[in-house]
This record gives structure tokens, C-alpha cells and sequence, in this order.
């Protein structure tokens, strides 16, 4: 295949998804869209380098992620007020249960109180709706270790929520 034809492609294929998945991570969309941004421009450089691409979905969420993580390394605290005056409506139709029953305001303070890897699998799991073998591979991390973290997560969820209404 053509590599701008590839690139195109992969574009129109996962800019949403990964656009969905930046703003998950860091809670704002300006810096959610230049993460976007600077993925697909590394993805550019990559296929234009020749560079051999057996999953194109799994390396443009590693790259995701990287940046997300360089990002997290300088990102300043964010107020749910904040979020909620720039109008952050996470739109949960995927999230399980005991998610999906929780104001928007709500799980916009709760996300960033949890740990970045649980944030992550949480957040690939039930936003991205990856299965827990495409996580593993976009993560570099095996199955289990995935699961183990989707499940503390999701504990971590739990007792947060416990502890709201306790």
C-alpha cells in the first residue's frame, strides 16, 4: 500500500478514537488535540522512514501514550470546576455499571485521583472499548498484567466511590 495512502488511512480509521482516548487521559481538549496531532505526526515520520508497521491501531496508541505520559510529567492539577465551565461531558454510554451511574462532575474528579496505569487500563478498557489482548499489545505489557491493572482500577473506582457516599 501507498505510504500516504496508509497514513490517510490510518487517520480517518482512529483520529477520533484517539482523540477520545488523549482527552480521557489528560481532561482537556485543546492539549487532547495537539496530543492527537503530535501522534499522527510521528506516525507520518515512521511510515515515511520505511519503517515496517505490522499494527498500525496498536503503534498510533503507543504513541498516544507516550506523549500522554511526557504530558503528565508537566501537567498542573485541573479543577472540576474548570472542566465543568469548559463543558467536559465524557459521555459514558460504554463504561460499566458502576460508572455509568455517576455524574459527569463526579467522574471528572475521580478519574485523575486515580493511578496513572490504572487510569490508562480503565480507560482503554471501557472508554476505548480495546479488549484486554490489544491493550496488552499497545501497552507492551502482558495479558495479565492488563487485567490486574483494569481489575485494581476498578477496585480503586470502587473504594473512591465508597468513600463519597460513606
Amino acid at each position: 500500500m501507498d505510504k500516504n495512502k496508509e497514513f490517510l488511512t490510518a487517520y480517518d480509521d482512529f483520529a477520533d478514537a484517539i482523540f477520545r482516548h488523549c482527552y480521557f487521559m489528560v481532561l482537556d481538549r485543546e492539549k487532547a488535540k495537539d496530543l492527537v496531532q503530535d501522534s499522527f505526526i510521528r506516525l507520518w515520520k515512521y511510515i515515511h522512514r520505511g519503517e515496517d508497521v505490522k499494527n498500525v491501531k496498536a503503534l498510533v496508541y503507543k504513541i498516544a501514550n507516550n506523549l500522554i505520559i511526557d504530558e503528565s510529567r508537566k501537567k498542573t492539577a485541573v479543577s472540576i470546576e474548570l472542566l465543568a465551565e469548559k463543558g467536559f461531558d465524557p459521555g459514558f454510554d460504554y463504561m460499566p455499571k458502576l460508572v455509568s451511574e455517576l455524574d459527569s462532575r463526579f467522574i471528572a474528579g475521580v478519574l485523575p485521583r486515580l493511578e496513572p496505569k490504572y487510569r490508562e487500563a480503565v480507560t482503554m478498557r471501557y472508554v476505548d472499548d480495546f479488549s484486554v489482548q490489544e491493550i496488552a499489545e499497545m501497552t507492551n505489557e502482558s495479558e495479565n498484567n492488563v487485567s490486574v491493572r483494569i481489575h485494581r482500577g476498578l477496585k480503586q473506582l470502587k473504594e473512591i466511590i465508597d468513600n463519597r457516599d460513606g
